[in-house]
């Protein structure tokens, strides 16, 4: 009967009943062998399909699917250099450095890979796994001829029969006499590290990187990358810098996936959606995101680190304002930054609210913010958001940035008899550059306090991410209003000459305005 075609197979399983016990029970062996024999087959070509043989509870979602296709162009040639920014637990280890490998030397058992994680600890303990599954019996039946050297007994180094060598290491081991036709780099920062502000760990892991583990390619080798994003200088940011200002560089497919995705529906709604919601749903994500700094949360989750270093306006020159109440104000800017286009609901509309009182304690005019709000609306709910802040704040300015939506709305107002100023900024990106500048001083001379709020730190992160963030419009609204301030003379720098400035009395006075 092990002759049998699949044909003849089938229609005596769907005779099972008129065949003896004997008979039965050999048509569902062979059945059951047939079934085997396919899914190795198909395990075989499919990375996905390995995984879910080796472990038969094992999780895929989208990205899975994106991600194993990238693995396996890789390990066919047909890519040679790629660099994926995925979200912590989102099955990134599991699939890159225990199952790749495994399936890789399953294919190609006379091939050398390097694995390379931020410590030699965790890399060994991915080595042991690796070993372990090509040890065993379900994955020699997928793999028949791959057997291990009979000395490999170490986890982190070990050899195949084909002469095929698997090596583990950490960020700065030596590397000598060591060859790779695949390096797998898995995580190279250590999460402690980042946490403890160590930044130099990006700068070593770079350079042993490309002086170290890249030069031990083999001719045709090929790179893989994959990690959480941390910082700018991390290894995706200086492999991507690299390539970007050298076309002769390695070239690398980047891929990123955000843990929260964000898109359009038919009706031009954005809609924001889990990237693996069948094992981390949007509930569970907000809550992640709300029990983190924003900027964590940017790197890790949605993998938009920004450049502290390189930041016009750090995070620390910002004043914590922790009383419960606002102080009392004597001149109130209300500022408005229009989304960039009129019909496109996937733009921000940012308004800001900003205050100067006399602070006693350091016996000068100082600067709070009082409220920000940055929401996606249209022209009618626009008009009626402007209005609501307008009345609840009653500013003694209100500035609106004459552009797109901007200039309606500004001339809409004033017909309501409000006292709208307009602001018409100068095109191209140098003038953001040279108009956050203007104000970074106000900042860093500690004249500006923002309430421990997440709309407040939201605001505080995005100006900190200029301008490598995907949105500047609270940016822009607060540079519109504390250039009002310092224009109009309501606060004084210590770098000002004492009679330079006009220092503001009374909150009702126009004065600059």
């Amino acid at each position: 009967m092990n002759a049998l075609t699949e044909a003849e197979l089938r229609h005596l399983y769907n005779n099972l009943h008129i065949l003896s016990p004997e008979e039965q029970e050999e048509v569902l062996r062979i059945a059951e062998e047939l079934q085997r024999r396919r899914d190795s087959d198909k395990a075989r070509l499919d990375l996905l399909a390995f995984c879910q043989l080796m472990q038969p509870d094992y999780k895929i979602g989208r990205h899975h699917r994106i991600l194993g296709n990238l693995l396996m162009d890789i390990a066919e040639g047909k890519q040679d250099r790629i660099c994926v920014n995925i979200p912590p637990r989102h099955g990134k280890s599991q699939l890159v450095s225990i199952y790749f490998p495994a399936w890789f030397l399953g294919k190609y058992p006379s091939k050398k890979v390097l694995m390379v994680s931020h410590t030699t600890d965790l890399a060994v303990d991915f080595g042991r796994k690796v070993r372990n599954i090509i040890d065993s019996d379900l994955y020699k039946g997928i793999f028949p001829t791959v057997q291990l050297a009979s000395d490999s007994k170490s986890a982190g180094r070990w050899n195949t029969s084909d002469g095929g060598e698997y090596y583990a290491c950490g960020v700065g081991s030596a590397l000598a006499g060591r060859g790779a036709d695949l390096l797998l780099v898995d995580d190279p920062h250590s999460e402690q590290d980042v946490l403890n502000g160590n930044f130099e760990v990006f700068d070593r892991a770079y350079e042993w990187f490309t002086y170290g583990a890249r030069t031990r390619l083999m001719p045709g080798g090929r790179v893989a990358i994959v990690q959480t994003r941390w910082h700018m200088d991390d290894l995706t940011g200086r492999v991507t810098r690299d390539m970007t200002q050298n076309e002769m560089a390695d070239q690398y497919e980047i891929v990123e996936f955000p843990a929260i995705l964000t898109s359009e529906d038919e009706e031009e709604e954005v809609v924001e959606k889990a990237l693996w919601p069948e094992w981390m749903p949007l509930e569970v994500l907000y809550k992640t995101k709300a029990s983190m700094p924003l900027f964590q949360w940017n790197s890790q989750y949605q993998q938009q680190p920004t450049a502290e270093e390189a930041a016009l306006v750090k995070r620390e020159w910002w004043q914590m304002w922790k009383h419960e109440k606002a102080p009392e104000c004597e001149f109130i800017i209300m500022s408005l930054d229009a989304a960039a286009e009129k019909n496109n609901r996937a733009d921000y509309t940012a308004i800001t609210v900003w205050g100067v009182f006399f602070n006693e304690e350091t016996n000068a005019h100082n600067l709070i913010l009082l409220n920000s709000l940055k929401k996606r609306v249209e022209f009618p709910e626009l008009k009626e958001l402007a209005f609501a802040e307008y009345t609840y704040w009653e500013p003694d300015s209100f500035i609106v940035e004459k552009k797109s939506n901007g200039t309606p709305l500004y001339q809409e107002l004033r017909r309501t008899g409000m006292m709208v100023q307009e602001y018409t900024p100068h095109r191209g990106t140098g003038d953001k550059f040279a108009r956050l500048n203007s104000v970074a001083d106000i900042i860093k001379s500690g004249l500006v306090w923002v309430p421990e709020t997440r709309w407040a730190e939201e605001l505080v992160e995005e100006i900190a991410s200029f301008p490598f963030a995907t949105h500047d419009d609270l940016v822009d609204s607060t540079t519109m209003a504390l250039m009002r301030f310092r224009n109009g003379g309501f606060i004084r720098l210590p770098t000002d000459e004492p009679d330079a400035i006009k220092l503001f009395k009374s909150r009702r006075n126009p004065g600059y305005y």
